[in-house]
């Protein structure tokens, strides 16, 4: 296919439909063919490809550099995004810790101050009972007395009406003498 179209580009050029002779000054086409080939040549001489495809080496150079450091760039950001998933990993694994060791701090101050609580019950309740006690002992203190002065006010009056005046002295005189036995 190629063949057959490379045939007819040849037969179908602009000099075929010139009625003249070709190779003349005259026929424009020829003279712009010769004016193609004569720049072709003064472009081979100049060394235009040459300095084009050197151009073109330094950009290709030009685009590899910065295709290098573009991936220069990405390997670092890589690493730096590695680090710090690393550190926010150790971060949160030590949020994690601090959490943990609040909660097990606070649960111990819970159990603390319930303990405390109790321990505070206990002597409040021991205080409690000891002044419940006393006012008790008092209590019976107070009924006591009240009883012996009630018992001695009637065993006055029951002395006084039945005992006379010398079996009182007498009375009087055996007490100082056990209390002067027993003091000597």
């Amino acid at each position: 296919m190629k063949k057959l179209t490379l045939l007819f580009a040849a037969f179908a050029t602009p000099a075929l439909a010139n009625e003249g002779p070709f190779f003349t000054i005259k026929n424009p086409e020829f003279m712009v063919l010769v004016g193609f080939i004569l720049f072709l040549a003064l472009l081979a001489y100049l060394k235009v490809p040459g300095l084009l495809g050197g151009m073109l080496d330094k950009r290709a150079e030009g685009i590899k550099s910065d295709l290098d450091e573009a991936k220069a760039l990405r390997e670092d950001a890589q690493s730096i995004l590695a680090t710090y998933e690393r550190k926010q990993k150790e971060v949160q694994e030590q949020a994690d810790r601090i959490v943990e060791a609040a909660k097990t701090e606070a649960q111990n101050a819970a159990a603390e101050a319930k303990e405390d609580l109790k321990q505070s019950i206990k002597r409040r309740l021991a205080a409690a009972e000891e002044q419940i006690v006393s006012a008790q002992d008092s209590a019976v203190k107070e009924v006591r007395d009240s009883a012996i002065v009630v018992a001695v006010a009637a065993a006055n009056d029951v002395i006084a009406s039945k005992l006379s005046a010398a079996d009182g002295n007498a009375l009087i005189e055996d007490a100082i003498k056990d209390v002067a036995a027993k003091l000597h």
